[in-house]
């Protein structure tokens, strides 16, 4: 879509020029910028010209830049990248459920990136899910030149809102290497065959016992639900039925949200029971 009431675009290459002028947008992959009309949006500042390092690896765990896009993370997780993942590293294994769970084409894979789709904070946002089952952190670079970090799980506040406030930018997602080492599974169901998401349930086992388990896709922002071991099944549909922020739209009514994500939360605890079972003993 061509954007009429742009004017001005410029490439940013140091921290000094993500200072944005009224009317400015940080842009990335611009997957959702140019979808629809921004009437207040007067100009570009291209983030891709940083030259952030898009996937970085070490013991602390994995740093993806907010620029990396969708196709290169998937990529990475296949392990067919130059930068490799130790392999150990279990739960890599959601990337590409995660991203298919955007339901968009290779194209947009290609341009789309895991920042974007971050901030733009739907509730079916596919890096919404993954980086907030893996306790993804969010390095936040402040308009006033400070850092912050929090959970992606916090950073998203509602359908299509975060808590960034006007020139905030998030500059990279942390996932730490104990979540990435955990076996996790991922379970989704949309209303029809080919349609978005309208439950996304996952589930991880960390090494200390503690089950962790998400909603996202069927609540307004990401529901994490922490247990010391892996509950049972009704303690577990208990507690993802107590959720807060099941809502309908045209793609599902809030009813059919909590039911299906409660029968997913089953699906997923099944798969890390047996999981478990098949481990070798200590």
């Amino acid at each position: 879509m061509d954007i009429t009431t742009v004017t001005g675009f410029r490439t940013a290459r140091t921290r000094g020029d993500l200072a944005l002028a009224p009317g400015e947008r940080f842009l990335a992959g611009g997957t959702w910028l140019m979808s629809e009309p921004q009437p207040e949006t007067t100009g570009f500042v291209d983030l891709t010209t940083m030259g952030w390092p898009e996937l970085e690896v070490d013991e602390t765990g994995l740093r993806i830049a907010a620029t990396c896009t969708i196709a290169r993370l998937v990529a990475f997780a296949a392990g067919r990248l130059e930068v490799h993942a130790p392999a150990d590293w279990a739960a890599l294994d959601l990337v590409p459920m995660a991203a298919n769970a955007l339901l968009a084409s290779f194209k947009i894979w290609n341009t789309a990136t895991v920042g974007g789709n971050l901030c733009r904070a739907f509730a079916a946002g596919a890096m919404v899910s993954l980086c907030a089952a893996l306790d993804g952190v969010a390095v936040i670079w402040r308009a006033d030149g400070s850092e912050a970090r929090m959970l992606v799980a916090d950073l998203v506040v509602d359908d299509g809102k975060t808590c960034l406030a006007p020139g905030d930018l998030l500059r990279a997602i942390e996932i730490p290497a104990a979540t990435l080492r955990s076996p996790a599974a991922l379970h989704k169901i949309a209303l029809a065959e080919l349609g978005r998401s309208g439950a996304v349930v996952t589930g991880r086992l960390d090494g200390d016992g503690s089950a962790t388990f998400t909603v996202t896709a069927a609540v307004r922002r990401p529901v994490v639900l922490r247990f010391e071991t892996l509950p049972s099944d009704a303690a577990l549909v208990a507690a993802v039925e107590a959720a807060p922020g099941y809502y309908s739209d045209p793609l599902g009514a809030a009813d059919w949200r909590r039911g299906v994500s409660s029968v997913l939360a089953r699906r997923v605890a099944a798969d890390l029971r047996h999981g478990h079972d098949q481990m070798p003993a200590a």
